[in-house]
């Protein structure tokens, strides 16, 4: 835990404060600070949501006959039984002149969408779509960048009670048979090219290949990220979007009134150690989730803005969406975020475009001040970053000295939340809160309403210690389940098998003593040299502060009846590996960690595979040095990577 000064201290008035005098006055209860209200929301959860519910003005048709049946069942639990709501209407509540959406790519030239010109787009989608013969439940899937027309489709899916499940143009053919084929989609929506790293890069190919194996797929519908008219590849089950939806004009829509737990979302697994999960989320779950994160947590009000750094293959692109029934405005940025060394870009796009809440990840940060360590001159702050109140950061833990770069070379005085959860949940476990002080290399809280706690591996509560991260009590946005899993051992399996009547999230972590969360990497991949427990981001805080390293990654190799620790470097363009750095790398583990932490071995190698959401696949580069044949490569951005792992003579001895 950090000891020093607090970094940021709240300042003037937040949605926190006044949702906690609203249930203070509801409730007759003495609720002085953040932590007082947290411990009532995981005590009288029932309380906590409906509040929740009523603060965030949720429209329903229906109101709820029960807030939570069976709430000491996980899974099992209900909540909101009886209650008919639309995910869709929550989102759409406002539909005048001011923006909405903007859409922008590389080139930096935003094309705007109203909240009346979202409606109206949104309104023609839900015509089309019903006269397809689209019901509750069916799946739509969706190949696309992150722009406003996949947002709109989105939408109009949610208003009739449709699934939306979406992959980023970047996956290949057999990443996204992978993923759509276990759903059986009667619609694809997709785009003909996509914008990366200053090219445009065609689909078409692509999409001829998904509707020759898609056979249940009844229409593919494609849009354009250039020009008027996109290009669409033969075949009687293709059409434009603009040929889709030209014969509805706007009018007001029919939103489809759903339980509470409608399914919505089907989002995946990483895939990296076989087919990807099909998670399952509910509308109610997600909508009341993200209200309390967006409005409670990061303060997010009518007409501020929000980015997201992030494509439609990430869940953070469907938390992003839910900021739109904040009244918020959306900045879809689809491409690089670092554009052939262009450090500046999104700082350029958040100043030209008032943005208020950004998000990004944890390696763009410290890739961003390695960048800023070899070109003076091009930090942030030189920017009118004055809009900016909140950067969000996530994908993996917040190195300390990234806090300290932030603060210095960004904004002094902006909200840096380091927010950690998953696809799991499509939502948080630990972020921001806009009451309390933020200190180095901490997540502020536990989110309001998540039992979480970390236990020993004597299934202890434990604070100050290192253990897994658990929640003790059922949540709105649990997984209504994995598609395909009739009876629920799948799901059973993934998070419940472990501890009875517990969520097993897997990550390691640490409760700091002013409740505030400390993430030290995937609990899957602690490394165990002897028999001490070692989390790999707690060697990543270390490695990545030295400047020559541009990227890292730790396994446990098994070795003489034991394990010890691996690292893997890759280092800034025309650096070597020599004993020197070897050393540098070493004492800054052994001085800052502890001796346990240093590797036995340093190796560099020119690249480290990742996921698409760009976190590192340790549990495969494991695979790998061992011999074993690693499935599912489709997941990976880069597969290539993992043969430099393969027979390396660094290891064998």
């Amino acid at each position: 835990m950090s000891t020093g000064a607090p970094l940021w201290q709240p300042r003037g008035d937040s949605l926190l404060q006044q949702f906690q005098a609203q249930v203070a006055a509801e409730q007759q209860l003495a609720l002085p600070d953040y932590h007082a209200l947290y411990q009532w929301s995981i005590r009288e959860p029932a309380a906590f949501w409906q509040a929740v519910w009523r603060f965030g003005g949720v429209i329903s048709q229906r109101e709820a006959d029960c807030v939570l049946q069976d709430g000491e069942r996980m899974p099992g639990a209900r909540w909101f039984v009886g209650a008919r709501l639309n995910f869709a209407q929550n989102l759409l509540r406002r539909r005048d002149d001011a923006i909405a959406v903007y859409g922008v790519d590389e080139r930096l030239q935003p094309v705007a969408w109203s909240w009346r010109q979202l409606y109206d787009t949104v309104s023609r989608l839900a015509q089309a779509l019903r006269a397809h013969g689209i019901q509750p439940g069916d799946r739509v899937a969706a190949l696309v960048p992150n722009s406003p027309h996949t947002m709109a489709a989105m939408l109009a899916c949610a208003s009739v009670g449709a699934v939306w499940s979406s992959c980023s143009p970047d996956f290949g053919v057999q990443g996204v048979l992978d993923r759509f084929g276990q759903i059986a989609p009667r619609l694809l929506f997709a785009s003909d090219s996509y914008r990366y790293n200053g090219k445009r890069i065609a689909l078409i190919d692509k999409l001829a290949a998904l509707a020759a194996a898609l056979p249940g797929v009844e229409r593919l519908i494609v849009s354009t990220a250039d020009g008027d008219s996109p290009q669409l590849p033969a075949g009687e089950r293709i059409c434009s979007w603009d040929d889709f939806i030209a014969p509805y004009p706007a009018a007001e829509i029919a939103f489809e009134p759903l339980p509470f737990d409608a399914p919505l979302y089907i989002l995946y697994s990483s895939g990296t150690t076989g087919v990807p999960k099909c998670i399952v989320h509910g509308a109610g779950g997600t909508l009341l989730q993200h209200l309390k994160e967006h409005q409670l947590h990061g303060d997010l009000r009518p007409d501020d803005r929000l980015l997201y750094y992030t494509t439609c293959g990430w869940m953070m692109w469907n938390w992003m969406a839910s900021a739109l029934a904040c009244g918020a405005g959306l900045v879809l940025y689809d491409g690089a975020a670092l554009p052939s060394g262009d450090e500046d870009l999104l700082w350029r796009l958040c100043a030209r475009l008032g943005v208020s809440h950004l998000g990004v990840s944890a390696k763009y940060l410290s890739a961003l001040e390695k960048a800023g360590l070899e070109k003076a001159g091009v930090e942030p702050a030189r920017h009118d970053l004055s809009a900016l109140r909140v950067l969000y950061s996530t994908g993996s833990p917040l190195l300390p000295e990234s806090y300290d770069y932030v603060y210095r070379a960004i904004k002094p005085d902006v909200a840096l939340c380091s927010i950690s959860g998953g696809t799991d949940i499509v939502s948080c476990f630990a972020l921001g809160c806009p009451t309390l002080p933020i200190h180095r290399g901490e997540l502020q809280v536990r989110g309001l309403g998540m039992a979480v706690e970390v236990w020993n591996e004597a299934q202890q509560p434990v604070v100050g210690d290192k253990g897994e991260l658990v929640c003790v009590a059922p949540f709105p946005s649990m997984p209504l389940g994995f598609w395909n899993d009739a009876d629920g051992s799948k799901y059973h399996a993934a998070y419940f098998a472990r501890y009875a009547n517990t969520w097993v999230h897997g990550d390691y972590a640490e409760l700091t003593a002013r409740g505030g969360m400390i993430i030290h990497g995937r609990s899957d991949t602690v490394l165990n040299p002897g028999g001490v427990r070692i989390g790999t981001a707690e060697i990543y805080r270390q490695v990545e502060t030295v400047p020559q390293v541009q990227e890292a990654l730790c396994i446990g190799q098994d070795w003489q009846g034991d394990v010890r620790v691996v690292l893997f470097v890759r280092l800034a363009t025309g650096l070597q590996l020599d004993a020197a750095l070897e050393d540098s790398i070493r004492q800054r583990i052994r001085q800052h960690a502890s001796p346990r932490h240093v590797p036995a071995r340093i190796v560099q190698v020119a690249d480290i595979p990742r996921t698409r959401s760009g976190k590192p696949v340790e549990l495969a580069v494991r695979d790998v040095v061992h011999g074993r044949a690693v499935r599912n490569q489709e997941a990976l951005a880069n597969p290539e990577a993992l043969a430099l792992f393969r027979d390396l003579p660094q290891l064998a001895g």
